[in-house]
């Protein structure tokens, strides 16, 4: 795909998604790198932000299969993946699938449920197919799961185990409107929906190009070692119990080529790592017992490492 018309289909559908989604284009943009990076996207906020509106707004703006589930106590594995129901007519199982099988997942409220059917979520993401009945179902070429779930303060949450928070590529959250974009938006409330008038900008196709294009952005030696001294330094932080895994590592370089490219580089620079690493690491970070004494999070910790690591200086050869 040309470079140019490439980095055209990636800004119109910023575009469009934010003609829906106002005053969220940092999110918008967040959301779609990991789209293009091939990753999956956590977001943590409390209930009425926009977030399924967002979901919605990003699969009508590639004409993906869209599914949304609404993730309860008492959800089942079978009712993510999909069931084999007996045909007597024809004397054989049938499969029907399950919500699962679609390009573009909203998995809502995902700490509302038991550990085993988030389990199956998880298989899906890891795996990129989902077992049914012992057998193994592969999932879509374009298979996005964007999960929402309440602050774990809210009442009838579970935790979700640290093997599921690595499998989320980013972890966002959306926050309150400002007040214009808010005002905006009652401006905007005719009782018609705004998604109604949402037209499709490119096509599952030009995403699973543009993902292609965004794995041959070029990453320097010197970005790649300054992306190993941030993740060690995560592992031998006094106040971090467990740092970033090998998989993290990964997950930050996918990412940071996602970044460049959405901001029309084929190179990655330092401030594509600065910007987007606390996105890519907080989640994967448990902090010690003693560290909530201090009242020191996940993300005080990257921001202080992010200032303590050499930032390396790229010359013209480095970027070639």
């Amino acid at each position: 795909m040309n470079h140019d018309r490439a980095h055209q289909l990636v800004s119109n559908m910023i575009d469009n998604v934010e003609t829906v989604v106002v005053g969220k284009r940092k999110v918008i943009k967040w959301i779609t790198v990991a789209l293009l990076a091939g990753g999956h996207v956590l977001i943590e906020d409390i209930p009425g932000v926009g977030k399924t509106l967002l979901v919605r707004a990003i699969a009508k703006s590639i004409g993906a299969d869209f599914k949304r589930i609404q993730f309860t106590p008492d959800l089942l594995p079978s009712d993510l993946t999909g069931v084999s129901i007996y045909n007597q007519k024809e004397a054989r199982f049938e499969f029907r699938p399950g919500p699962l099988m679609g390009n573009i997942i909203l998995a809502d409220e995902i700490n509302r449920t038991s550990p085993k059917t988030q389990s199956a979520l998880l298989e899906g993401m890891a795996e990129r197919h989902v077992t049914v009945d012992g057998t193994s179902r592969a999932l879509p070429e374009l298979f996005f799961v964007m999960a929402t779930q309440n602050p774990i303060e809210y009442e009838g949450t579970y935790v979700l185990p640290e093997a599921q928070l690595d499998r989320f590529l980013l972890k966002l959250s959306m926050g309150y409107p400002a007040r214009k974009d808010e005002f905006d938006m009652m401006n905007r409330a005719t009782g018609r929906d705004p998604l109604d008038d949402l037209r499709s900008v490119l096509t599952v196709d030009d995403v699973l190009r543009l993902q292609h294009e965004v794995r041959s952005v070029f990453v320097s030696d010197s970005i790649k070692n300054y992306l190993l001294d941030i993740v060690t330094a995560t592992r031998k932080h006094p106040m971090i119990y467990l740092g970033v895994s090998p998989r993290g590592t990964l997950g930050l370089l996918q990412a940071v080529q996602a970044l460049a490219f959405v901001e029309q580089r084929d190179f990655v620079v330092p401030d594509d790592v600065k910007a987007i690493a606390p996105y890519v690491l907080c989640h994967r970070i448990v902090m010690k017992q003693e560290a909530s004494y201090a009242n020191l999070t996940a993300s005080d910790a990257v921001a202080e490492i992010l200032s303590q690591i050499k930032v390396p200086v790229l010359n013209k050869e480095s970027i070639q």
